[in-house]
């Protein structure tokens, strides 16, 4: 609640720029406050962010700390509204069952910030003072950053904070039934059918006081590192923070180079991914999983929560859903998800399941509305016919409407097929028999993620 307040705040005043919102009340981020930046399992996801108890002076050398000066300005009045209504039914086809969902959801969420001021520390003098200081590479924190080649440091400059209490208030109205059915066959068997159905309603109405002074977003200097201990402040937005490390340094997992997917390299990019979507394709449990992750898909946060488990394990963690933090029904969907890998003897497979990560990160990337208007596409008919769209955007940008497979494109799929792809900054145009593509050329990755995200679940939509 307090997060996505946060993260609404800062798309709305600072859109593409360096504020990154605070996700936790429990994170005290103040001016100085060391923050380590942990790079993610694909190079084209954004970093996460975490604020330490330590600040600059805390790791370095000497007793005489670095004291460069604090800007402070009235920043703005903000209280902000945002809501959703929606109704809708789905109807999905598996080769073992069949789900209806109809429901009817409005969501509302109010901040109440009221006047936030903005203290910047003042920078020259940090560079100044910062001149020939040394940081303590034997401190615990700087050990533990360094030993992983994922992370970096940076630095609090500047943070936006409260001048007074204020309030955030979550309200929820949940209806909603459901059908399914479940069909058993063999060549020799009597057909068995089960069919369930049922209903929920629910209703909530949450209110978090914010206290006085809390930092709800922040802004960072990174610091490159050398062996020594000698740093130096990253002034320019186009450079980051590392420690200096002897030989080439490891890259992420994935996709290698800066992706620059409004540029043209969209085709490079998943040509380089093309064994993660061939090794889904051939899953046995493929068809059930696309069912539960279609479930999944119908809230962002357990998109999130899937992608968290699924990362920590392919870094051969195993995580406790207990943890998790997420709905009980979501909690159980990714458990039916970590079942099927397992079933399939696919958990202990790294291949597989940073395959499998692969989708969940993209959609965790999304926005909002794409990632809603993709789980209503799909279905084993509607998913090759995106992957079709999806070949088009990262090759020649046309596609015949006559195309075999693209007869699932029906006028208000491809009104829903619309909105999705132009909610990835990637536009469709009717010509006649032909549909034009275009890629906006924008800032981000959202074009790639949406190709990644498609080609993925397509995969899993393949039949024998």
């Amino acid at each position: 609640m307090f997060a996505t307040a946060t993260n609404n705040f800062v798309k709305e005043v600072d859109h593409r720029g360096s504020l990154i919102p605070v996700s936790s009340l429990n994170d005290t981020v103040a001016l100085l406050t060391v923050v380590v930046k942990r790079s993610r399992f694909w190079v084209w996801q954004k970093p996460k962010y975490i604020p330490t108890d330590f600040n600059l002076n805390d790791i370095l050398t000497g007793d005489t700390p670095i004291k460069p000066g604090v800007i402070e300005t009235d920043f703005i009045k903000y209280n902000g509204t945002f809501g959703d209504n929606i109704q809708g039914t789905v109807d999905a086809k598996f080769p073992y069952s069949n789900v209806s969902l109809e429901g009817k959801d409005s969501s509302k969420l109010q901040s109440s910030f009221g006047s936030l001021k903005k203290e910047e520390v003042d920078v020259q003098n940090l560079l100044r003072e910062s001149k020939d200081r040394i940081l303590d590479m034997s401190h615990g924190l700087v050990q533990q950053t360094k030993e992983k080649s994922r992370q970096a440091f940076g630095i609090v400059k500047e943070r936006i904070l409260t001048t007074q209490p204020c309030s955030v208030i979550e309200e929820v109205q949940q209806g909603g039934q459901c059908g399914a059915g479940l069909s058993l066959c063999g060549p020799k068997s009597a057909k068995v059918s089960l069919k369930e159905n049922g209903s929920l309603s629910t209703d909530s109405n949450v209110t978090m006081e914010i206290p006085i002074h809390t930092t709800i977003a922040y802004a960072l200097i990174e610091l490159e590192i050398k062996h020594d201990g000698r740093y130096e402040l990253c002034l320019m937005s186009d450079t980051t923070g590392c420690f200096e490390v002897d030989g080439p340094k490891k890259g992420l997992l994935g996709v290698f180079g800066a992706p620059d997917s409004e540029n043209g390299h969209l085709a490079q990019e998943l040509e380089q991914l093309r064994d993660h979507f061939q090794l889904l394709s051939t899953l046995s449990t493929r068809s059930s999983l696309l069912q539960q992750i279609t479930e999944v898909m119908a809230d962002r946060g357990a998109v999130s929560s899937l992608q968290n488990v699924l990362e920590q394990m392919c870094f051969d963690k195993r995580p406790a859903l207990g943890d998790v933090t997420t709905t009980e029904s979501q909690k159980q969907n990714i458990q039916a998800i970590l079942d099927l890998l397992e079933q399939s003897g696919q958990v202990a497979s790294k291949p597989v399941l940073s395959a499998f990560h692969l989708i969940t990160s993209a959609m965790d990337e999304m926005t909002n509305d794409c990632l809603s208007v993709l789980g209503t596409c799909c279905s084993l008919t509607v998913l090759p016919a995106l992957e079709l769209l999806v070949q088009c955007v990262s090759g020649t940008g046309e596609l015949s409407l006559s195309s075999a497979g693209v007869a699932a494109l029906t006028e208000d799929v491809y009104e829903k097929t619309e909105r999705l792809f132009a909610s990835s900054n990637v536009s469709l145009k009717r010509d006649g028999n032909t549909v034009k593509t275009e890629v906006s050329h924008m800032p981000g990755n959202l074009p790639l993620v949406l190709c990644i995200a498609v080609r993925g679940l397509a995969s899993l939509a393949h039949c024998d």
